[in-house]
């Protein structure tokens, strides 16, 4: 009677509370007693067995310490779905789990035997509150997929409409309830009495609990899909499956069926005559949007979630496990983007002390050789080339080393992002995650008003007080290689960037330009008209013919960049420059920039005067080579 009491009270919990759970188990204490049994016995005996092996000095062989983390994962496996999603999220904390383990615990699956359709319609009846056969046209007998949380039926409507149908597991809720509430308790302990683990794995299991909760709440998932399918709906390449709110519980989810092939399977995409190549850009692009713009991300892409239809599009399944990044975590992770490329190692450790991966009274110093030595090489083959799988396993090794704490944002961005690369990987052996999500970081750059990204361009843009042309090409040319780039925001955010305060040294650098030139060419011109008087008539300085100068003509060559850039996009043409004139000639420091102008000319004139005209060739070069 205690257990089924036990049993109800928790099935009623609709969110993660550990004071509740708490007091459900810990004054009723059998079926607690029983699954202690059943887990700690098996988890005491693999760790006597890692200890024996630490202490003979035999976790330095890495076969015998992969073995171990193989078996690790296994027992995770074996104990069931609250293990399971732990064992997931100890893959994305490098700060707690070492690299041996970490790789290990990324490859547990979650999958489970699937439980009997009678308990399925059961749940669905209950649920929805009428008999199957009066909710569905149909619905197959067997499961066509079977998870940790539930399991997925082919359906139809009574309109012919084909529905896939997510039904929870039986008991789910009150297994879970138990078993986060012993690895809490286990968590306490290792607290407590290990020394070595830095992070507070109470509160990595409260986070765990939350999200397990969130997930097992089908509403929770049916209402992040719509919010996905409303942010992405201006993306004609993406496709979300409608949801049926009318045949929708917390514990079944029913939604539109959509046919398509998983994008590692080559060839039956390519037999639909779809590129798989391009469709991983389209998932990449996505991805980033997801990161970078929205701030609300699919967090476990994997291959049965990510499908490719015949007219294209890329169908993402599967909302339950969804995560939110704020503005400023954003923006802060594009900064810190920027002083990876700029390899500023030091301005790059005070970013993740702004990202909340190092406490502020951390002492930096002996992080910064760290960071050197993780990204310094990867970054000198260029972004494009850069293995994100190699780097991120490297970075893990510096975060289980030095003080870090993993944010939970982080762990599932990382998790996300090396899940589309394996995906990715599949298509392409030599792909590359950063190269191929480098032009559209670039285009957010360049194109974003925000005035912290503005920030971060300039800074990216200069070395000190030089400008670096270099820089802006490889930004624009990759910025460029994204079909939404948007050329007349990118013309705005240049002009905008020319005027801003920061732009003052281009400003001058245009002017410094302008004057040397003109002055040229009037040189040159003084020097025609010198030649047509006679000899004796001629200043000193015009008497005999001097070589041109180099450059005569017109050639600013700060514009001569700007636009030899410009002319490198797809779709410029000059006229989207002289439309903005009007705009170009309003702005006050136009104006001050041909007051300068002026004034350098007249300096420049001054000089040509005395130096070159007035005064004899020969007692010129004696005074250059006096001075």
């Amino acid at each position: 009677m205690t257990a089924l009491s036990d049993f109800i009270e928790a099935a009623g919990l609709n969110s993660y509370d550990p004071a509740a759970i708490s007091r459900i188990y810990a004054g009723h204490p059998q079926r607690l007693l029983r699954r202690l049994y059943q887990t700690l016995i098996p988890i005491g005996l693999l760790l006597l067995g890692v200890l024996s092996d630490k202490l003979l000095g035999r976790l330095k062989n890495p076969q015998v310490a992969q073995a171990r983390s193989r078996e690790t994962a296994n027992l995770l496996a074996e104990l069931g779905p609250a293990f399971i999603k732990a064992g997931q999220a100890l893959s994305t904390r490098p700060d707690i789990v070492p690299p041996t383990l970490l790789e290990e615990l990324a490859r547990l699956q979650d999958q489970l035997p699937a439980f009997p359709s009678d308990l399925a319609r059961a749940c669905i009846e209950e649920d929805l509150g009428a008999d199957v056969d009066s909710l569905f046209g149909s619905l197959e007998a067997e499961p066509i997929s079977a998870a940790s949380l539930g399991q997925v039926y082919r359906g139809s409507l009574h309109d012919g409409r084909s529905v896939a149908v997510k039904v929870q597991r039986p008991g789910l809720r009150e297994q879970i309830t138990l078993d986060l509430y012993i690895v809490r308790i286990i968590a306490g302990w290792l607290k407590a009495n290990v020394g070595l683990i830095r992070s507070d794995l109470v509160a990595l299991i409260d986070e765990l609990g939350k999200r397990v909760f969130e997930e097992m709440d089908y509403f929770n998932e049916a209402s992040n899909a719509e919010r996905f399918a409303e942010l992405h709906r201006p993306n004609p390449r993406i496709a979300v499956p409608a949801i049926y709110r009318e045949l929708t519980s917390r514990r079944v989810l029913t939604m539109e069926w959509i046919e398509g092939v998983k994008l590692t399977r080559l060839e039956a995409v390519k037999a639909m005559g779809v590129d798989p190549e391009e469709l991983v850009q389209v998932g990449v692009n996505c991805s980033l949007q997801q990161l970078l713009e929205h701030g609300f991300f699919h967090a476990d892409p994997h291959p049965g979630n990510l499908l490719a239809l015949a007219d294209g599009r890329l169908a993402y399944l599967d909302f339950g496990m969804m995560s939110e990044v704020s503005r400023e975590s954003r923006t802060g992770l594009i900064r810190a983007v920027v002083h990876l490329v700029n390899r500023n190692f030091d301005a790059l450790s005070k970013d993740f002390v702004t990202l909340g991966f190092l406490a502020e009274e951390v002492n930096l110093k002996p992080i910064v050789p760290a960071f050197e030595q993780v990204f310094g090489q990867a970054i000198e083959l260029g972004v494009s080339r850069m293995d994100f799988k190699a780097v991120t396993d490297d970075l893990s090794g510096v975060m289980y080393k030095f003080p870090f704490q993993v944010p939970p944002y982080y762990a599932l961005i990382i998790r996300s992002l090396v899940t589309l690369e394996g995906i990715a990987l599949s298509v392409d052996r030599n792909f590359k995650i950063l190269g191929a999500a480098y032009p559209y970081f670039a285009r957010r750059l360049l194109e974003d008003a925000d005035p912290d990204l503005r920030r971060s361009l300039k800074e990216m843009l200069f070395d000190g007080e030089i400008f670096r042309w270099s820089r802006l090409e490889n930004l624009v040319v990759s910025a460029g290689q994204q079909q939404q780039l948007d050329l007349d925001g990118l013309l705005d955010q240049t002009i905008d960037f020319l005027f801003s305060p920061k732009g003052g040294l281009l400003r001058q650098q245009l002017v410094d330009a302008t004057a040397d030139q003109i002055d040229a060419a009037g040189w040159q011109l003084l020097q025609g008209l010198g030649r047509q008087l006679p000899r004796r008539l001629r200043p000193p300085g015009l008497q005999r013919p001097r070589p041109p100068e180099a450059n005569p003509l017109l050639k600013l060559e700060p514009v001569r960049e700007l636009l030899g850039i410009l002319q490198k996009l797809p779709g410029f043409e000059p006229q989207l420059l002289t439309s903005r004139l009007p705009r170009l000639l309003a702005e006050p420091d136009l104006r001050r920039m041909g007051v300068d102008l002026a004034r350098g000319l007249a300096e420049r004139g001054l000089v040509r005067l005395v130096r070159d005209v007035l005064v004899e060739p020969e007692l010129r070069l004696q005074v250059i080579e006096t001075t």
